[in-house]
């Protein structure tokens, strides 16, 4: 019986260590840990002599798409990126497609195509000039970078003209922006395109080509899709709810993280509160590790609202990082920050409500405190690996 035992034992180390080894050296993991959202940022500020786009795209994704880095150490070196420069810059002309009354236009001349060093914040930063826009004409923006990834990929995108303008997310399917200009609109133009940026915003409407409002529409879609990339959020999420408790218990922790985590996506995304991500994704892979052993030690858990909302607080901050750099306008704040949330919080309950019968079975079945400890091991694991690669990164 002893021998039965110690083996058993044996090959469920082995199992546990084998599945991290996989999750460690898969392509999954290191998409999960190195990249797991690319997100660019695009400005088209309109004015009477030209369109000019600003493009900013993150080193990690300038690698990817031009397998720039020879020497493998994570970044461009100076002689790597004057390297791929023509590369890279055959690339937006194909995948950034900008249309006036529907025909693709060629951009007048590249101002700039340069890589600023900011450590882990390295940017590719490329403005080109096309073509202004006359009234009563339509202007279309289609991102096509990382057709395969439309989960993984977003272009969040500012349009400034005269002393107006809109904020859009295009991701998933959803990659084109468009609105007709007015006469009216027109009429506001700056001579000067230096001056869209300096003057006040306020509301507009855009039209585009989808039957649904693009605006709030895309920031709904873009909390979706960022939820579902994110395998530490997910996976803590499945770790504080797979422990035995009551219905009341669960509607108890679901709410505490969806408040906490609510009010620092706000904070951080108003700039009322900046905690570096150096500082919070290693706390988010803590998080993982910490309700993990919870449930391994504890067969019942109580009170666990509370931990569920100070760690709901530190998630949410992770959740605004791809919001921060946008630099959303006044007007449109409100109703892009709140569809980014429901959309975050669509998928976490539709989840959650898939989950819930399984569970209510796994807690009725003899098993339910070895696949409990099980599943929190491999959470433990796998957010043990993360917390390491984080701290080192």
């Amino acid at each position: 019986m002893l021998n039965t035992r110690f083996s058993l034992s044996r090959i469920r180390i082995f199992f546990l260590l084998l599945i991290s080894f996989v999750w460690v050296f898969s392509p999954v993991s290191k998409v999960a840990q190195a990249h797991a959202y690319s997100a660019s940022f695009t400005t088209l500020d309109l004015t009477k002599e030209q369109t000019k786009l600003s493009f900013l795209l993150d080193e990690i994704s300038v690698i990817e798409l031009t397998s720039g880095d020879v020497n493998h150490n994570g970044m461009l070196e100076p002689e790597e990126f004057n390297a791929i420069k023509s590369k890279m810059e055959k690339i937006l002309q194909e995948h950034l497609i900008l249309k006036i009354n529907d025909k693709e236009q060629n951009w007048s001349k590249i101002e700039e195509m340069s890589l600023n060093r900011k450590g882990e914040n390295t940017q590719l930063h490329f403005v080109a000039t096309y073509p202004a826009l006359l009234p009563s004409q339509s202007i279309s923006l289609t991102d096509n970078l990382y057709q395969n990834d439309t989960k993984n990929y977003v272009d969040l995108v500012k349009i400034n003209y005269g002393n107006q303008n809109s904020t859009s997310a295009l991701s998933g399917t959803n990659r084109t922006w468009s609105m007709i200009l007015s006469d009216n609109d027109y009429a506001g133009f700056h001579s000067n395109s230096t001056n869209s940026n300096t003057v006040q915003p306020t509301h507009i409407n855009t039209k585009t080509d989808q039957p649904i409002s693009n605006d709030w529409f895309s920031f709904l879609k873009l909390g979706m899709n960022h939820i579902l990339s994110g395998y530490d959020h997910l996976l803590f999420l499945l770790s504080l709810i797979i422990a035995r408790q009551s219905f009341k218990q669960f509607a108890t922790v679901i709410t505490a993280f969806t408040l906490a985590h609510s009010l620092t996506l706000t904070l951080t995304v108003l700039g009322i509160i900046h905690v570096p991500p150096s500082i919070v994704e290693p706390a988010i892979a803590l998080s993982i590790c910490y309700v993990a052993i919870d449930n391994i030690i504890r067969k019942e858990v109580s009170h666990r609202w509370v931990l569920t909302f100070f760690f709901g607080l530190i998630h949410g901050m992770g959740f605004a990082d791809i919001l921060v750099g946008m630099h959303i306008p006044k007007s449109e704040l409100a109703i892009d920050l709140a569809s980014f949330n429901i959309g975050i919080e669509i998928i976490q309950l539709s989840i959650i409500a898939l989950l819930l019968p399984l569970l209510a079975l796994l807690h009725r079945s003899k098993y339910s405190r070895y696949t409990i400890t099980s599943i929190s091991t491999i959470a433990f694991l796998l957010g043990g690996i993360w917390l390491f690669q984080r701290i080192l990164s």
